[in-house]
């Protein structure tokens, strides 16, 4: 039974490439919501509308929470594995 690491691993570099190129593309969407999020929510506060202060601050922690898992899927070395280096 093949692991996500192990068909990863066995991908083409070009498979690799356009995963994180996606990752990547998905992080900077979901850290733009999340800046949207921080300045509507000191915005709101600034002027005493604290109503919208709790469902930005649990909306953003969702969001960095699914940014976070993302960094799963990112192709790279295993734990204790080394590249081999041409000199």
């Amino acid at each position: 039974m093949s692991t996500f690491r192990n068909a990863q691993e066995q991908a083409h570099p070009n498979k690799n490439s356009t995963l994180t190129l996606a990752i990547i593309v998905v992080q900077l969407l979901l850290v733009s919501i999340q800046i949207w999020l921080l300045y509507s929510g000191l915005n709101n506060a600034l002027e005493h509308n604290k109503g919208i202060a709790i469902p930005a601050l649990v909306a953003s922690f969702i969001l960095f929470l699914v940014c976070c898992s993302l960094l799963y899927f990112l192709p790279g070395r295993g734990a204790g594995k080394k590249y081999n280096r041409r000199s």
